[in-house]
């Protein structure tokens, strides 16, 4: 009897510590960050992640006494070592991975993130291609470039450009950036022109050697997308290559506010080579908990604590900590318990120095990806929350112009407005439609320090002269015509044409060439079908448009007309002698008949009684009065009667016209 009891006992008291540890809350819960330290978004971003930590952890109401740690390892920008350092990471049983802020690094991250289902939240790799479905385990707390690039589309078509040079630094963030870029221009009818590919390590001869090739080319409005440049050497370059004048446009990618807004008081003496330089900030609005976040990191400084001036991708950084915290609460709510298994296939390799044997996947790592897409708080940068392609749901961007060393907001961008003088609350949902009329910025000052919007292209160095072909007749000289084999071509057309470039402020090379040989009139229909084929770049003649011709080029306004000219659809083409017939119904006919017979009437009633050729017979005075009645126009011993008659058959005349065009 007393083992039988026992047996239960013991079994209840196993139960019952078993259950205890799997339901009691662990004590530390480990993230890990990935990125470079010593750059300008890492510098902002360790002293912003290290703060958000002890933000949390000395909070009551998040984490109920769990401690968060975050092990933090150097990238030193370079994608081997940021692969090498996260299985560095990943040794200490982490559950998330804050960063990188390099796409390229991000990338191979984020496939060592699939294998272990560990969520990958970056604050600064803005690559589109990361939203892809491969992969599932990468989310963004900052803006994707395809949402950037449709900003920087909207600026260049609200300007009126429509070939851009893009430079680009030829990684993964460069490469899909300008791409994308490409595609957002297309929408606008715009295109790149011409990609400058800069090595990722480039330096200064690299620059110089771009630009230089760049100087000959036709565009002049310059898209700058590389990583952030304390020392900006591209515009530094530019200013000394004389490319930073009046007849030169400079954008560039939220890099260089980066940049900029990171510099110190005292180093904004740099400024002076981005005069005139317009480039996008990503829009954080103003609120209480960012204005004393603000304060705090001043203190921060004053400290040694912080060594650089707060970016936007601090904000961001400091946030997405605090967004991982808030989805391992609910976890822990939720499931209490926090495990990892070990992969089979790695466990049984061979002993390495990285031991990768170690490795262990997160048996959460769904779920936890899961409470970080259903984010929902309100951070420095304003609400958190998560779109369907794991990016953050954006606020839109400032519009930055740099005048005389002063940083000046122009404006703002959203998806959903366009752009205005004023930022607006962000909306949620579908984009709203909007004309580019109701786009609003501030004057601009532009390189050279212009106020007025430069044209943006000038002819390149080796652009060849425009082949333009002209008839050259033998009948109608005066039109156009060639002098006597003397290449020299006149006639009125060409005068208008001359007159007409005159109108354009720059000039255009150009070059006449005959077609035809003068000795009878050539085929207009070839001489149009060669500029639709490219022989020409363009036609100038008396050349007629008509609608085949029509159909594959394109014709300037007639400056010549032959008269006034009436086209009216019919029903059917087919024609006939007795086509005039065709507007006669039965009641015209039958007012036709009632004229004439009034008309006999009106006659034999004024000649009855002094013309003997209206007496005798009944019968031979109404057919007098009949034949009389078509007679009387010509009759000129009847004046009166002929006034009379004049008047009905004017009146006949034009009421058949006017049914004649009706009915046609």
């Amino acid at each position: 009897m007393r083992q039988g009891v026992a047996l239960p006992l013991h079994t209840l008291i196993w139960v019952f510590l078993t259950g205890s540890l799997y339901c009691q809350r662990p004590s530390v819960v480990n993230i890990g960050a990935i990125f470079t330290f010593n750059s300008v978004i890492g510098r902002v971003a360790k002293t912003a992640m290290e703060a958000a930590v002890s933000d949390v952890n000395a909070d009551p109401r998040i984490l109920n006494g769990t401690e968060l740690r975050l092990h933090m390892e150097d990238a030193n920008c370079s994608v081997f070592l940021g692969s090498v350092e996260v299985f560095q990471v990943l040794d200490k049983s982490i559950v998330a991975i804050v960063g990188p802020q390099s796409s390229s690094i991000a990338h191979m991250i984020s496939e060592i993130a699939n294998g272990l289902q560990i969520p990958l939240i970056s604050y600064a790799a803005t690559d589109p291609s990361l939203s892809a479905l491969q992969f599932p385990f990468f989310l963004r707390t900052t803006q994707s470039d395809a949402y950037q690039m449709a900003a920087m589309a909207d600026l260049i078509d609200f300007y009126g450009w429509k070939e851009v040079i893009a430079v680009y630094v030829d990684d993964d963030y460069g490469r899909n950036g300008v791409y994308t870029l490409g595609d957002e221009l297309e929408k606008k009818m715009s295109r790149i022109s011409y990609k400058l590919a800069l090595p990722v390590q480039f330096n200064l001869s690299d620059i110089t050697e771009l630009l230089n090739k760049s100087k000959v080319l036709g565009p002049r409005v310059y898209v700058v997308h590389v990583d952030p440049d304390p020392r900006l050497r591209i515009f530094t370059v530019a200013k000394q290559l004389q490319m930073m004048t009046s007849s030169y446009v400079w954008l560039a990618t939220d890099w260089l506010s980066t940049t900029i807004d990171s510099f110190s008081p005292t180093n904004r003496t740099s400024l002076t080579v981005l005069e005139g330089v317009v480039t996008l900030r990503q829009h954080i609005p103003q609120s209480n908990r960012k204005r004393a976040f603000i304060s705090r990191w001043k203190k921060m400084q004053k400290e040694g604590l912080a060594s650089s001036e707060l970016n936007a991708y601090g904000l961001y950084a400091y946030d997405t900590v605090w967004a991982v915290s808030h989805s391992i609460e609910n976890f822990i709510n939720e499931y209490r318990n926090i495990s990892f298994s070990f992969i089979d296939r790695l466990h049984d390799m061979k002993p390495s120095k990285i031991e990768l044997g170690k490795l262990k996947v997160f048996d959460g790592g769904s779920l936890l990806l899961g409470k970080l897409l259903k984010t929902n708080m309100s951070g420095l940068t304003g609400q958190v929350q998560f779109n369907e392609d794991r990016n953050l749901v954006s606020g839109g961007y400032d519009v930055i112009n740099i005048d005389q060393m002063t940083i000046r907001t122009v404006g703002f961008w959203t998806n959903y407005s366009g752009f205005s003088v004023s930022p607006q609350k962000t909306l949620k949902g579908r984009r709203s439609s909007y004309s580019q009329l109701d786009y609003k910025l501030d004057n601009v000052t532009w390189p050279g320090g212009n106020t007025e919007r430069p044209r943006g292209w000038v002819i390149a160095d080796n652009e060849k002269p425009l082949r333009i072909g002209v008839p050259n007749r033998a009948s109608f000289v005066e039109f156009v015509t060639e002098l006597n084999d003397s290449h020299t071509v006149q006639g009125y057309c060409i005068d208008v044409f001359t007159e007409a470039r005159k109108l354009v402020p720059y000039d255009i090379p150009y070059r006449f060439e005959p077609f035809g040989d003068g000795l009878s009139n050539p085929n207009y229909d070839e001489l149009v079908k060669m500029v639709a084929e490219n022989v020409f770049d363009a036609a100038v003649g008396d050349i007629a448009i008509v609608k085949n011709r029509t159909l594959i080029v394109d014709f300037s306004q007639p400056y010549a007309t032959t008269g006034l000219v009436i086209v009216a659809p019919i029903d059917n083409s087919k024609s006939n002698a007795w086509v005039f017939l065709k507007p006669f119904t039965w009641e015209m006919w039958c007012v036709t008949a009632a004229f004439f017979v009034m008309i006999a009437v009106v006659i034999w009633t004024l000649e009855h009684r002094v013309n003997k050729d209206f007496r005798g017979p009944p019968k031979r005075q109404l057919v007098t009065m009949f034949l009389f009645s078509f007679s009387t126009l010509f009759k000129k011993n009847r004046k009166q009667i002929f006034g009379i008659c004049n008047i009905i058959f004017l009146s006949l005349s034009c009421f058949s016209t006017l049914h004649l065009y009706i009915a046609i």
